[in-house]
This record gives structure tokens, C-alpha cells and sequence, in this order.
């Protein structure tokens, strides 16, 4: 009965929901600021780790391997719509990462990548820890768009799994966004807000890419590609080697492994 009232709702406001919550849950870690003042470098780099894993997993389980899926049932060159997706995606946020200025944390201003400015060092900070909050949300919202063509339990579930893992990792990553501001002098309140503040742009993908899918239903397989493509680049130029520094390497590594477990876990119970 429960899923006879979800089929009725528009996949974009499927989508807008689901990254709502996403967001929700980065917000919720941001607050651990006013609890906590300082991040153990052990913990950090876990939690880095478990981001990964957990992305790493969902760019297969929830995106990649749908998209095989989708393309294999319509017809045509199976590897094609997801290898161009994929690859575009990664490029994409390689373009964005060389253009839009930012400054990973921990790092001092003239480390600055992306275009010269002279941006405040808070500004390059927040940009930074927002770029890959971005394919998150395409993600989910992709995932979601792809209901409005193939609407079965399975799809439904894997779109909610997918969300949930997200969810779930955005959690200890609003963490590790916050305290480190918090460390970099900002207030705990400002420190919290800019946290949150960076998983808005969760929903925004979020719709743009299920009214994307929806619009253009036969570039499914390719929009899936894309962001599992974005998120994969995500992890392996910002997640894993932030996760590898300092002697804590070992810590990393089990916690990514444990985040792919429990999104691979998510993935295949509920989709």
C-alpha cells in the first residue's frame, strides 16, 4: 500500500526528498561542533575512509551496474553508454576542480587550486569541502530520475539505498568538515553553519539530475555513468590521499572497507 502512494509521487520530488535527507545528515554531523572541539587524527582518516568505501560502492552497486543493466535490455553496444559516462563524469568534475578556486583543509593559502583569486581563505575552505557534496547529489537524484521510466520495487529500492549510504557517510563527513573549521578559528556556530551549509548543494543536483533523466529519458544509462564517473574522481583525488596522511594509514583503509560493505550491504538487500 505504502508503495502504490510512493509510484503516485513525481520521481523529482522523490529525488528533492531524498537529498533533503542527505543534507539533513551532513547537517546533523556538522553539529557534533558544539560537543566536540577537536577531530583524533585516527578517527579522521577512518572516517574519510568509510566516505570513500562507501562511494566506491555506490558508483557500482547503484549506478554503474544499472546503467549496464538498462543498456544491455534496450539494445546496442553494452560497454559504450557506460564507459563515455563515466569518463565524461570524471572529466567534468577534473574541470571543475581546475576552475573553481578552493583549499583543502589543513593546507595554507597558497595552495589554493582551481583559478587565481583573491578570495578569503573561509570562502576557498567552504568551496573545497562543497565540490564533491555535488556529484553526491547527482547521484541520488539520477538514481531517482530513473524511476519515471522503470518503476519497480527493485529500482525504488536501490534508489533508497543509495540515498540511505549517502545519508549515512554524510554523517561523520559533516563531521570532519566542522571541527576542522572549528580548529581553523571559525566560531562554533559559523564552524556548524558552513558545514551544513556545504551539503545544500545535495538537493539542488539532486533535482537538476532526475529532471534531467526525466526530460530526456534515453540518456539514462549515460547520466548514471556520469555521476558514478564524478564521484569515483572525488575519491580518488580528495578522499583517499586525505585519508593517508599522518601514521593512521591502516585505520583509513579498514574504514573504507567497512563503508563499501555496508553500501554493497544496503545495495543488494534493498535493490
Amino acid at each position: 500500500m505504502e508503495l502504490e502512494f510512493v509510484k503516485m509521487l513525481s520521481p523529482v520530488l522523490l529525488a528533492l526528498l531524498a537529498t533533503l535527507f542527505t543534507w539533513g545528515m551532513t547537517a546533523l554531523g556538522s553539529a557534533t561542533v558544539f560537543f566536540v572541539h577537536s577531530l583524533n587524527k585516527k578517527l579522521h582518516n577512518a572516517m574519510l575512509g568509510f566516505a570513500a568505501g562507501v562511494m566506491i560502492a555506490a558508483s557500482f552497486w547503484s549506478l554503474l551496474e544499472p546503467a549496464i543493466e538498462m543498456q544491455r535490455v534496450h539494445g546496442g553496444i553494452v560497454w559504450l553508454p557506460p564507459v563515455i559516462g563515466f569518463t565524461v563524469g570524471g572529466l567534468f568534475l577534473y574541470i571543475v576542480d581546475r576552475i573553481l578556486p578552493h583549499l583543502h583543509m589543513g593546507l595554507e593559502l597558497h595552495n589554493a587550486e582551481g583559478i587565481r583569486t583573491s578570495w578569503q581563505r573561509s570562502i576557498l575552505l567552504i568551496l573545497a569541502i562543497t565540490l564533491h557534496n555535488i556529484p553526491e547529489g547527482l547521484a541520488v537524484g539520477i538514481a531517482f530520475g530513473v524511476l519515471h521510466e522503470v518503476w519497480t520495487p527493485a529500482t525504488f529500492g536501490a534508489a533508497v539505498a543509495l540515498a540511505l549510504g549517502i545519508g549515512i557517510q554524510n554523517f561523520p563527513e559533516g563531521a570532519a568538515v566542522s571541527i576542522p573549521l572549528y580548529r581553523e578559528g571559525f566560531s562554533k556556530i559559523k564552524a556548524f553553519w558552513y558545514g551544513q551549509l556545504s551539503g545544500i548543494v545535495e538537493p539542488i543536483a539532486g533535482i537538476i539530475g532526475a529532471a534531467l533523466v526525466v526530460l530526456v529519458t534515453p540518456i539514462l544509462p549515460y547520466a548514471l555513468s556520469f555521476a558514478a564517473g564524478a564521484m569515483i574522481f572525488v575519491v580518488v583525488e580528495e578522499l583517499i590521499p586525505e585519508s593517508q596522511t599522518g601514521q593512521q594509514t591502516d585505520i583509513s583503509t579498514l574504514g573504507a572497507l567497512i563503508g563499501f560493505a555496508l553500501m554493497m550491504l544496503l545495495d543488494v538487500s534493498l535493490g
